[in-house]
């Protein structure tokens, strides 16, 4: 079984959803320890954003390191995604991640009655910090988003492991994270025939 654990906080040491991230992989790796974890870093290391060079492939380095990032992501079993709310959504980095895996003929495709996804059969969870409360409201593009997303490339199960409000005081911040810690969910042995 292979985890990939991509963090795209730009906080380092004070992320939420790094801190996050880390305890979800982390109950992966007790839990399964053969399990293959690969980690990227979208602060540390962003990959471009999507551009018309991207598209035509006019710089070989970056089209190469597209490639690894797909491949990475098609490898994967589970993706656990630590993803900050910036702007009511994700960051920048992260999005420009996702435009690097949703692919037509690799992770989906259009079909006569619509799209189909194609990267089926993984689990995602994603660690979700957030400076005030969103959950419900019509502020939150965050998970819809993702969960449009992952739901597109014909991935149903993604799981929230959630800390809101954490700008409002400390101990708001120490309440919403040791919630956030309670609700990891407990990791199982994947269904490879879904």
């Amino acid at each position: 079984m292979k985890l990939l654990h991509i963090d795209s906080s730009a906080l380092g040491a004070n992320s939420v959803t790094r801190e996050l991230s880390a305890a979800v992989a982390g109950r992966w790796r007790e839990s399964f320890p053969d399990i293959q974890v690969e980690y990227r870093d979208l602060d540390a290391a962003p990959l471009p954003h999507l551009t018309g060079g991207s598209l035509a492939r006019a710089d070989a380095d970056e089209a190469a390191e597209a490639g690894r990032v797909l491949e990475q992501f098609l490898a994967a079993d589970v993706i656990v995604i630590g993803a900050p709310m910036y702007n009511f959504s994700i960051p920048s980095t992260l999005k420009a991640w996702i435009d690097r895996v949703a692919i037509a003929g690799k992770t989906f495709k259009y079909t006569e009655t619509g799209p189909l996804g194609l990267a089926g059969g993984k689990k995602v969870i994603i660690a979700s910090g957030r400076g005030g409360i969103h959950s419900g409201a019509p502020t939150d593009f965050q998970e819809p988003y993702l969960r449009q997303v992952f739901g597109f490339l014909g991935i149903d199960d993604v799981e929230f492991v959630r800390a809101e409000g954490v700008a409002y005081s400390p101990q708001h911040r120490a309440d919403a994270m040791a919630e956030a810690h309670r609700s990891i969910p407990r990791p199982m042995a994947l269904d490879k025939a879904a």
